[in-house]
């Protein structure tokens, strides 16, 4: 596993906003790490797409270089491809593979030894939500209290010339799909798609519907720890009683958290989560009060009891695959209403939602806020002060143009990479003792670096 503090970083970092069809929150922690190396995106509006909104996880290993450009860069390259919106799925693949492409051709990156997973989703005018990934983040939708699959977790098989040894693709790399890793993509014979590790995504969407409660992205921090459902069942509880996206992520960072960093990694990692919730014609207090309302009456409830423990065994089933056995999984014909006319981005809230049967899926499988890179959240603990108190979790400022729910109040208070041990059967990375600094881009898709939590609006 990875370095490890004495004790985690808690400070939290959030962050949220709306417009007329979208609540969103995210939040993120470094834990117990010794450096930030996830990164997040989030923009209501993508670029100049009217209508279409994107939010991003990025989960680093190796170093933070990867994710914070992959924050920063991965939406562009998807919104200015030839294809956006007319085939988004193409735009999507394109996106990953171009800007993994970019930062091979950057002498800036080509040396780097990081990469990062990428779990990404687009929302279109006219209620689709397209979700690109590449790795072990995940993408889950909560529809009527089911958690739906949205993504694959990719680990890794041996069919592309190299090896797998502990779970590991050449002893080392515990994934078959990240951008950058560009030591995996060294076979001049084989096309991108086809390398031993490759940035090609699965492409999965679904049709939002007025069953359709909301989305989550999140890393492997989170999902190493409870499954699927679980999160789906413990946001829905969190919103039944009053609390905001923002509180309901940071909580369920917490119950990640491992209570101390001798359980094998489980608990341990950075941990990044985004929740989108589906307005459906409501106004955001009003979204809030049919979530309340649903939860006891309509899906699964949160059972605690069951939920002690931390481990593999509430870890989602994934696909063993290579980087070209993964381009056989079919992806679903192109649905009859997309990409959306000009009618539909005049009168986006005017649409008829056609409903759909929900879809129960065999593996149980990710949203994010403006990344932001930061000194101050990447950081080690000064050991001789006191210890601080769990109910003293610190989020970060918010931007002053995201509305602020009416629900906010205060909370209570594996990663997959590079690991120079082949005994090890544990999915983490190891890290050095550099701080460094977790990432995002603002509206404008601008990159963050300063010193503090940048306040967005400046």
């Amino acid at each position: 596993m990875g370095q490890t503090l004495s004790e985690p970083v808690k400070d939290k970092h959030s962050d949220g906003g709306s417009d007329k069809r979208i609540v969103y929150a995210s939040s993120a922690m470094q834990g117990w790490r010794i450096s930030m190396e996830d990164a997040h995106t989030a923009e209501l509006t993508l670029k100049d797409k009217i209508g279409y909104s994107f939010f991003g996880v990025y989960d680093g290993h190796g170093g933070q270089n990867v994710a914070k450009y992959s924050g920063a860069h991965l939406h562009e390259r998807i919104a200015r491809d030839e294809k956006f919106p007319i085939d988004l799925e193409v735009a999507i693949k394109n996106g990953f593979l171009g800007t993994d492409e970019d930062l091979r051709n950057d002498p800036q990156y080509a040396n780097d030894p990081s990469g990062c997973t990428a779990v990404t989703a687009v929302v279109t005018p006219n209620d689709w939500v397209f979700v690109g990934n590449a790795g072990d983040s995940r993408a889950v939708m909560s529809i009527e209290g089911e958690a739906l699959a949205m993504s694959i977790d990719h680990k890794p098989l041996n069919k592309a010339g190299g090896f797998v040894e502990f779970g590991r693709v050449n002893g080392n790399l515990a994934l078959s799909r990240a951008i950058g890793d560009f030591e995996f993509k060294q076979n001049p014979s084989l096309s991108p798609e086809e390398q031993i590790v490759t940035a090609f995504p699965d492409v999965k969407k679904e049709k939002i519907t007025d069953k359709t409660e909301f989305l989550v992205l999140a890393c492997d921090g989170i999902w190493d720890c409870l499954s699927s459902q679980q999160v789906v069942n413990f946001i829905r509880r969190d919103l039944a009683q009053s609390r905001s996206l923002k509180i309901a992520c940071e909580n369920l960072m917490e119950r990640c958290l491992a209570k101390d960093s001798e359980l094998g990694g489980i608990g341990c990692d950075n941990m990044t989560v985004v929740i989108v919730g589906f307005l459906n014609g409501r106004n955001e207090k009003d979204w809030y009060d049919w979530m309340a309302s649903r939860y006891g009456n309509v899906g699964p409830l949160y059972d605690e009891e069951n939920d002690k423990q931390k481990g593999n065994e509430f870890a989602s089933d994934y696909i063993d695959e290579d980087a070209d056995e993964g381009l056989e999984i079919p992806s679903d014909t192109q649905a009859d209403d997309y990409p959306p006319d000009d009618n539909d981005l005049e009168n986006q809230n005017e649409l008829t939602i056609d409903d759909i049967p929900h879809r129960k899926d065999s593996t149980d499988s990710n949203i994010s806020s403006r990344s932001s890179s930061t000194d101050s959240f990447s950081k080690i603990p000064d050991n001789n002060k006191e210890k601080k108190n769990d109910n003293n979790a610190v989020s970060s400022p918010t931007s002053t143009n995201t509305q602020q729910s009416p629900y906010d109040a205060k909370s209570p208070n594996n990663d997959t990479g590079h690991n120079s041990s082949a005994e090890s059967t544990k999915v983490h990375k190891s890290e050095t003792e550099e701080s460094v600094n977790s990432v995002s881009a603002d509206g404008k898709g601008r990159a963050y670096n300063s010193q503090t939590w940048p306040n967005i609006n400046k």
